[in-house]
């Protein structure tokens, strides 16, 4: 189950992190997903474990996945 919303020339898609309990740690995970091609806008809630990133395209899972786990945390999925 992905939400993905569509804007024109974008891709919105909410991810589920693990782990996260504090402005640091959203940083962190912000600060890595930002880094992969395409991404325009990260936002991350420690208190809910949801990460909105918008994206030029959709982007493959495991890029964020790879980036989450480089920031010390899990990906538990999309909501």
């Amino acid at each position: 189950m992905t939400a993905q919303t569509d804007t024109p020339g974008s891709v919105t898609t909410v991810y589920k992190v693990s782990g996260m309990s504090c402005g640091h740690c959203e940083g962190a995970v912000s600060g890595e997903i930002s880094q992969i091609p395409g991404v325009s806008s990260v936002q991350a809630v420690a208190s809910t474990g949801e990460v909105t990133v918008v994206s030029a395209a959709p982007l493959d899972e495991e890029a964020v996945r790879a980036a989450v786990d480089e920031a010390g945390f899990e990906l538990a999925g999309t909501v």
